[in-house]
Order: C-alpha cells, then sequence, then structure tokens
C-alpha cells in the first residue's frame, strides 16, 4: 500500500512539475541619448533667421526615420534640471526638430515677426532623445 500511494504521489509530481508554461516575450528596449550642447555649436543660417545644432549619428538610421518613433527633450532655458518636450515656444522662440536618415537636427526660430531674429542660447542646452522601436506592420 505504501508503494502504491508513493508511486501514485510521485506520478502526480511529476505530471504537475512538467505541465509549467512559461511565456517569453523578447522585447527590444528604448534607446536614450543624452547629447550636451554647447553655445558656439548652434550654426545660424544664411538668411539668420534660423539656429540649427546637428547632431550627426549613424544609429539613427532609415528604419528609426521610417518606422520608429522619436522624442526629443531639451533643458529648461530656466531651470537645467528640468526638461520640455519639442516642439514649444518659450519667449517667442521656437524650438523644433527634423529627423533624417544619419542624425537629426534642432532648430530654434522665431514665433513671430516682432523678432525675426532668434536667440543663440548662451549656456550648455542638454538633449534628451529617446528613440522607441517599433514593429512595422502594412
Amino acid at each position: 500500500m505504501k508503494k502504491l500511494l508513493f508511486l501514485l504521489l510521485c506520478t502526480t509530481t511529476l505530471g504537475l512539475v512538467s505541465c509549467k508554461k512559461d511565456t517569453i516575450i523578447q522585447e527590444t528596449p528604448n534607446r536614450t541619448y543624452n547629447v550636451n550642447i554647447q553655445p558656439n555649436q548652434w550654426v545660424l543660417s544664411q538668411d539668420g533667421l534660423t539656429y540649427t545644432y546637428v547632431w550627426r549619428r549613424s544609429e539613427i538610421d532609415k528604419i528609426t526615420v521610417d518606422d520608429e518613433g522619436v522624442l526629443v527633450y531639451l533643458s529648461h532655458p530656466l531651470n537645467s534640471s528640468n526638461y520640455i518636450q519639442l516642439p514649444y515656444v518659450f519667449d517667442v522662440d521656437a524650438y523644433s526638430y527634423e529627423l533624417f536618415n544619419g542624425g537629426i537636427n534642432i532648430d530654434i526660430q522665431s514665433s513671430d515677426l516682432q523678432a525675426p531674429a532668434p536667440r543663440k542660447p548662451n549656456v550648455v542646452v542638454t538633449a534628451k532623445l529617446v528613440v522607441l522601436p517599433s514593429k512595422y506592420v502594412p
């Protein structure tokens, strides 16, 4: 009787252990880049209406441009420990960005005609770029 009970217990235990179901999900993690932009790295356009910083990075490729999401934040002009998501307007200057294969342009332009020339930042601006992978579905 003890042998039969022990055999039944072993079989039940083996059956319960072998029925374990594991769900494995492999996700591509987001990528975050922090870039310190020095005041002398802002370049004024020929017409004098736009300051641009160009950040070239091979990781920003055609897949990133076509399929993935990109969020861009700049350190707040008054409080460098806070961030503002682009695009935004601060004190008549409009901040925006343009994504291209191989990098990103961050632009500063006047938001109205009262002051057509934008102001160049005179402090280090920290840019935070977050790339969100996405699976393309046609």
